[in-house]
């Protein structure tokens, strides 16, 4: 084994013992990845939130959650390289896990920045090979999803308060892709709505996603009454927002998506 450096994408470089062999994810979208890359033995460390595959619950060690790891947990694993993410880890965690292995982040906003997680991912852990595959498979993929009537749409994510997807966002991006007009492109990233917000915005649709917050059948009266003009659409707020190997089904969902 020799000693790498790659530069994550915050711009930050990050030597360890190349190819890694105990490899922890605190990203569901990227544990995923590696798992499609064939890194089961090699992944020896993930999160509560890491439910892709779900087998891998009961073979790897659980660290926490992405905003609270156990670094006991951690620092028996003994890892050669940690993978996360700027958006759904914290500052403070990453930057204690940093003093003592190399950490390298993700930062996604658009599906170029995916693209690039990816094949960085690859360079990595040596599957290259594999790693531009998916890339490229993901791009053809999503270059066939049908486009959409240029509705307006509102992508909640959260209830009490209610919080939705604004701009520079992953999620924003996909919108994009599909023609959707987000109607919050003006405001920062998951601005905090009012009910009487959401009821001046009158979108065409608005989104209800599976995650973070569990939207379900009963929250569709709640916004009904809220926007009685707007079409209320269950979404798998996977599809939208995790952005590794799970886009390779996403232009399957997309196409199939009756808005």
């Amino acid at each position: 084994m020799t000693i790498r450096s790659f530069f994550d994408q915050l711009g930050y470089e990050v030597s360890f013992h190349y190819p890694p062999k105990r490899i922890i994810s605190l990203v569901p979208s990227q544990t995923e990845l590696l798992a499609d890359l064939g890194l089961e033995q090699q992944v020896v460390g993930i999160t509560r939130f890491c439910i892709h595959p779900s087998g891998w619950r009961r073979t790897k060690t659980i660290i926490g959650g992405t905003k609270n790891f156990q670094y006991e947990s951690i620092d028996a694993l003994k890892p050669d390289l940690i993978i996360g993410n700027k958006e759904e880890n914290y500052f403070d965690g990453i930057t204690r896990l940093k003093q003592q292995y190399p950490v390298w982040l993700s930062d996604i906003v658009t599906l170029h920045d995916a693209y690039s997680m990816i094949t960085s991912v690859g360079a990595m852990t040596d599957t290259e090979h594999k790693a531009s595959h998916i890339a490229r498979e993901i791009e053809l993929r999503l270059s066939s999803v049908k486009k959409n009537s240029a509705q307006s749409v509102l992508y909640l994510i959260w209830r009490k308060p209610w919080m939705a997807a604004g701009s520079g966002t992953f999620i924003d991006s996909i919108l994009t892709m599909l023609n959707l007009k987000n109607v919050l492109a003006d405001f920062p990233r998951y601005p905090e709505l009012s009910a009487e917000q959401i009821a001046g915005i009158k979108p065409h649709l608005i989104f209800l996603s599976s995650e973070p917050y569990p939207f379900r059948e009963k929250h569709i009266n709640e916004l009904k009454e809220m926007s009685p003009s707007s079409k209320l659409v269950l979404v798998d707020g996977e599809m939208f927002s995790w952005y590794g190997s799970r886009l390779l089904r996403a232009a399957d969902y997309f196409n199939r998506l009756i808005l």
